[in-house]
Order: structure tokens, then C-alpha cells, then sequence
């Protein structure tokens, strides 16, 4: 009987939790694991060292110390509210750029100033990925920022650069960013729109996160590599958007009777090749935040 009623309690707090996470996480542990491990690749030796390093130094115990273990924390911070931590930081890891009448200033609450003497790990809660990659990197790449707080705005950045690339965290259709959208695909379990494009796409790709981006780092071409190291996180957004309103949105096929999309093989294809391209361009460009934000002058 009390076996019984344990597992009731614990298959109540489950349902809790779910309720609780509003959305989903970006790409999953498995996505932001392979973009900070794309971005390892083409670090600068010195700074490989210095992200080391300062991985190294830190104290917090949610998730090991590599750099693609590093890249899941602010997902874990978030959702251990830890001093409110679900709260303050959940609205960081998306920019909802609306698909009916987009607006990058709306999606960023226009955009709050951190007030003075705050860190950018205390600024407001009312806030976008957009501007917390800026405010991140700039106090990564300030000497004078306390030790802490370097280590702090590292995690966040391994993370955050991975969040702005994800289409459906910089775009939404009234939906909670596909959150809403229930869909179906041969082969896969049925699930939401967002979580399809977290995870299930990412799963095509390969066995496993290091698979994954050994493969992706392979096909990067120094035409590419170029080519995506220029402009910044509010260009990334309006990029990841233009691919969720023609793709993610776009190629979604007419709803069935009970509101549910049955996503077609083409539609699978497409997203799957998506979702390749934009692991790797968030890898490159995290690269060179880092690069920027650490290199010796």
C-alpha cells in the first residue's frame, strides 16, 4: 500500500513539473551539447585554454565542467529555481518575434538597461536572448568583471548563442512558439511542434552528441565558416525567424479534424536539414563570441 502510494505522489510530481516548464528547452541537452562542441573546434588555442580554465574554477554542481556539459546549465539553473531562478531567467532563452506582425523590439520588451552597479546574471526578468548574448559577452570580456560572475555569463553564453538559432525560440505563432501545436510524423512519437524541432530532428542527425558534431565539423567549409561569423545575435534571431515563418510555420500541412498536423516525410526532410545547418551556424558563431570576448589583444 505505501509502495503504492509512492508512486502515486511521485507520478504527481511529474505531472507538476510539466506543468510548471512552460516551454520547452532549446534543441535539448543533446542540441546545445553539439553546438558547444562545434564551437570548440574552432577556438583559438588560447582561448580553448582560458574557457577551460574558467570551467575549471567553477564551484556549481548542476552539470560537469566540459564546455558541452557546460552548455546544458542554464536549462538546469532554470529549472532547479534555485533563488527564483525559474522566474527570473525563463524568458532569456527566446526572442518571440511574432510570424503576424514581427517585431524584434516588441519580442525584447524593448529592450530593459540592466540598471547600475546590477549584473547582467540579476537584470531583468522581462527580457530576450538577444540581449542577454550582448550583455553576456560584454561582461566575459571585461577583465574588471568579478571572477563569479565571468564564469556565470560563460554558461550562459554556451547556451543562449545555441537558444537564438533554434527557429521556433525566435519566432511564435500564438502557439507558445509551437508549444501548442500538436503533431505526428512516421516514425516518430507524437509530441509538439517545438519539441520536434528540439529534439527529435536533432535525433536524425546521428547516435550521439559527439557523433553528431564530428560530423557537422567536417562538412563546414572555410567559405562558411566566414560567411557566418558576421553580424551579431539580433541578425541570428531575424535569420532563425525567416527559417521558422518559410519552414517550422510555413510548411505545416492542414490541421485534421482534432487540430493535430500529420507532418509529411518532405516536411521532415526540410526540418531535419534545417536543424543541420543551424547546430553549425551556432557553433561557428559561438566560436567567435568567445574568440572576441577572450582573446589576448
Amino acid at each position: 500500500m505505501r509502495y503504492a502510494i509512492y508512486l502515486t505522489v511521485l507520478a504527481c510530481g511529474a505531472i507538476l513539473n510539466s506543468m510548471q516548464i512552460d516551454r520547452a528547452v532549446a534543441w535539448g541537452d543533446e542540441g546545445h551539447q553539439i553546438v558547444a562542441l562545434v564551437a570548440q573546434s574552432f577556438l583559438d588555442a588560447d582561448v580553448q585554454k582560458r574557457v577551460n580554465a574558467l570551467l575549471a574554477a567553477d564551484t556549481d554542481s548542476l552539470t560537469a565542467h566540459d564546455i558541452a556539459s557546460a552548455a546544458t546549465w542554464a536549462d538546469k539553473y532554470r529549472d532547479a529555481n534555485m533563488s527564483n531562478s525559474r522566474e527570473r531567467t525563463r524568458q532569456w532563452h527566446f526572442v518571440d518575434i511574432e510570424i503576424s506582425a514581427p517585431s524584434l523590439d516588441d519580442a525584447c520588451f524593448n529592450h530593459p538597461p540592466i540598471p547600475g552597479g546590477t549584473t547582467a546574471s540579476d537584470g531583468p526578468a522581462a527580457d530576450c536572448v538577444v540581449d542577454k548574448i550582448q550583455q553576456f559577452a560584454a561582461e566575459l570580456a571585461d577583465p574588471g568583471t568579478d571572477a563569479e560572475e565571468r564564469v556565470v555569463a560563460l554558461k550562459f553564453l554556451l547556451h543562449f548563442v545555441g537558444d537564438v538559432h533554434q527557429p521556433l525560440h525566435s519566432s511564435d505563432d500564438h502557439d507558445r512558439g509551437g508549444n501548442d501545436k500538436r503533431v505526428s510524423a512516421t516514425g516518430l512519437s507524437a509530441g509538439n511542434l517545438h519539441h520536434f524541432w528540439d529534439t527529435e530532428f536533432v535525433n536524425q542527425l546521428g547516435p550521439d552528441a559527439r557523433t553528431i558534431a564530428s560530423d557537422l565539423i567536417g562538412h563546414i567549409t572555410k567559405e562558411q565558416q566566414a560567411k557566418w561569423q558576421s553580424g551579431g545575435p539580433v541578425d541570428w534571431a531575424k535569420e532563425a525567424f525567416a527559417t521558422s515563418k518559410d519552414d517550422s510555420y510555413g510548411q505545416l500541412p492542414e490541421p485534421n479534424a482534432r487540430g493535430s498536423f500529420r507532418l509529411t516525410d518532405d516536411y521532415v526532410t526540410t526540418a531535419t536539414n534545417d536543424v543541420t545547418l543551424q547546430l553549425s551556424k551556432a557553433g561557428v558563431r559561438l566560436a567567435m563570441v568567445l574568440n572576441q570576448a577572450l582573446r589576448k589583444p
